[in-house]
């Protein structure tokens, strides 16, 4: 396990020049200030604070550390984030780590060769005219066919293995591993997975190749004859191509007829169908700019879109939409996300929407707190129960007057599950309330949850002193699953994980995060009972460190699937080795004070309410000292009406400050013997 590699890399690397490399910034008394690149300003109001090496905007409320600017800014996940970064500042992640990026760059030139070969037998062979054909009367110029690099797999059993073995010395082991080929059932040789279809490449955020997707043609609309010949394979150049292949064996199967529609490539080491969305990597610049995602079913869809000019359009490869492709949106300040699906009547009862996975979304995002509110979750309505590319190429106007007036996620499943239930009947209403209410306990806004009630209460008729009743009723799953879940049970041993081979100093672990967010992770870690309120105030981005957002939102997403454990925080971080070394680093530190008072209610709680005022006071200092060079340069330019605004603020950061550090005291844990002597042991 690589751990203590964010410290070192913090170390190595200055919030100045990380930043500096996309922010142009000027000097302004402590800190530097430039114009966001995350939302379209004139009038800087982002800064950079080099004594606690965060960054912030005031006009969009982004920021926190280097890691997290290279998150935004590129579209990635924290290791991710954390590899660049580690990479130029020279730190070493470990041997194990270095041979799995190597591999990784391996398998994605070998999807990137093998999109060239689809490409070149689309666009240039007999093989792919019908293919090509079929493309053009869907309304696809060839413009952007190209841009896409889209392609057409021949019918034949092993075109690609043949030739980019031939060609690319590409070994049939490679090709199967990026899901490109698959083993025969006699154990000899492999054969191509995708056969007669035309296909769609996928692609990461960051624009590397990932896997493919693949749409059936009709029998009928195949060529027929050889499928990998020389007369009609693409020219030789610098894509691949067949014209030393060998002719096509006699008889060379279509498709499969009952074949799936679609096919995507299966899980690989460089392709997961629930966190990828298509084509992310051209969506992204203007989901950002728009602050809208809009997210349609198939790869014709989001294709029809960025042809028609709607960018901020991707698709979720033909599945259920998942938190993990959520994630994906929001890193780009999605703040509204539109469904575009087919929701014709047949299509919401055979799932095609997937109401269960839209309350999914609903719990995902409340556990996330990803800056998206619920009712910025929407669903279009399409006329007709087209399909969306039908309505973007036939009737532009009409889609862009169905994205503007999507319905609230919760509004949709309110009008949804009404109509699924007779509430006529008792029964049927208490059905319909039934229902609806898990969607609604997961509503942390009270004003949308009050919106929402009211509604409830117009549609059903039940009194609303009854809905806040069953409002806050527990379901039984909830009662038995969660309590008291982490405090004893399910602990992870850190004595055990600092023996093994691949142990690490906490210390330099630790150096990651900062001492207040230190100290109220310990907290909430050693008392799980006080998750839910601190929940209530502190969201992830309001921690300033990204290990330590990364670690709060695991801890919060369990929250809302119970059981909670540490074990399960520890287990749903796999993917992230420095943010578990985090959490098993603050269990140790922990345990080395394992008297009553680390599992003491009230000391926990009064030393969170600590952290919590010192995070907002340190928000509060970052804002004056914004205020301040603002001033200065109001005076600089004898603009009065300003100077008056900033000197009020001034004033009214003065009164706030007063108020946070009487706040401090009272709750000061010095100013309590046990709660002093319970915090020693943790310090």
């Amino acid at each position: 396990m690589t751990v203590g590699v964010a410290a070192e890399v913090k170390s190595k690397l200055t919030v100045v020049d990380v930043v500096g490399e996309t922010v142009q910034l000027k000097k302004a008394g402590t800190t530097l200030k430039g114009l966001c690149p995350f939302h379209g300003e004139k009038t800087p109001s982002f800064i950079v604070t080099p004594a606690r090496e965060t960054w912030h905007c005031f006009g969009c409320g982004e920021g926190g550390d280097i890691f997290s600017f290279v998150m935004r800014r590129d579209g990635i996940a924290f290791p991710e984030a954390l590899r660049r970064l580690a990479q130029r500042a020279g730190v070493e992640i470990d041997e194990r780590t270095s041979r799995e990026d190597a591999h990784r760059k391996r398998l994605h030139e070998v999807l990137d060769t093998s999109f060239a070969f689809y490409h070149a037998v689309l666009m240039n062979s007999e093989t792919g005219a019908a293919a090509l054909a079929y493309l053009r009367g869907r309304g696809f110029t060839d413009e952007s066919i190209e841009r896409a690099q889209l392609g057409f797999a021949p019918p034949d059993w092993d075109a690609l293995v043949r030739t980019l073995e031939r060609k690319r010395q590409i070994g049939a082991a490679e090709l199967t591993e990026v899901g490109l080929a698959m083993p025969r059932r006699s154990g000899r040789g492999v054969y191509d997975r995708f056969r007669g279809r035309v296909l769609f490449p996928i692609r990461d955020a960051t624009g590397n190749a990932t896997g493919l997707g693949g749409r059936i043609l009709p029998a009928a609309a195949l060529t027929t004859g050889t499928a990998a010949g020389a007369s009609d394979q693409p020219a030789a150049g610098d894509q691949p191509s067949t014209t030393d292949a060998p002719p096509a064996r006699a008889a060379q199967p279509a498709p499969d007829p009952d074949g799936p529609k679609y096919l995507n490539s299966p899980a690989t080491p460089v392709f997961d169908k629930s966190r990828t969305l298509y084509p992310l990597d051209r969506a992204k610049a203007a989901i950002r700019k728009s602050g809208i995602a809009v997210i349609v079913e198939g790869y014709t869809d989001a294709l029809m879109a960025h042809q028609a000019g709607f960018d901020n359009v991707v698709a979720s490869l033909g599945t259920a939409l998942t938190p993990g492709q959520v994630a994906l949106l929001t890193r780009y300040a999605a703040k509204k996300i539109v469904l575009a699906y087919d929701v014709d009547p047949a299509g919401e009862r055979a799932g095609t929407l997937g109401v269960t996975a839209l309350e999914q979304l609903t719990r995902q995002l409340a556990a996330a707190d990803a800056g998206v509110e619920l009712d910025e979750v929407r669903v279009a309505r399409l006329p007709d129960g087209k399909d969306p590319d039908e309505v973007i190429r036939d009737a532009p106007d009409t889609w862009r007057e169905a994205i503007r007036t999507a319905a609230p996620i919760v509004e949709y499943l309110i009008e949804f599950h009404a109509r699924s239930a007779d509430l006529r009947t008792t029964g049927g209403r208490a059905r319909f309330i039934d229902a609806i209410l898990p969607t609604l306990r997961t509503v942390r806004n009270p004003v949308l949850r009050d919106g929402y009630l009211q509604q409830l209460r117009q549609v059903s008729g039940v009194e609303e002193r009854v809905l806040l009743e069953s409002l806050h009723r527990a379901p039984e799953a909830a009662r038995g699953g969660s309590a008291g879940a982490g405090a004893g049970e399910g602990r992870i041993s850190a004595a055990s994980v600092l023996a093994s081979p691949d142990a690490f100093d906490p210390k330099a672990v630790l150096r990651a995060i900062d001492p207040v967010e230190r100290d109220l992770l310990r907290f909430l870690l050693s008392v799980p009972e006080t998750q839910e309120a601190t929940a209530e105030r502190l969201a992830p981005a309001d921690l300033p460190s990204q290990p330590a957002r990364e670690l709060w939102t695991a801890m919060l997403a369990l929250r809302e699937d119970p059981p909670y454990t540490t074990e399960r925080v520890f287990a749903r971080l796999a993917a992230d080795p420095e943010t578990q070394a985090l959490l098993v680093a603050l269990l140790e530190r922990r345990d080395a004070g394992t008297d009553a008072g680390t599992t003491d209610l009230r000391v926990a709680s009064q030393g969170i309410e600590q952290c919590l005022l010192r995070l907002e006071l340190d928000r509060l200092e970052e804002r004056t000292r914004w205020t301040r060079v603002e001033l200065g340069e109001a005076e600089r330019a004898n603009d009065r009406p300003a100077i008056e605004l900033l000197m009020t603020q001034e004033q009214h950061h003065n009164e706030t400050r007063k108020s946070l550090q009487r706040r401090m005291e009272q709750a000061s844990l010095l100013s309590r013997p046990a709660a002093a002597r319970a915090a020693g042991g943790r310090s």
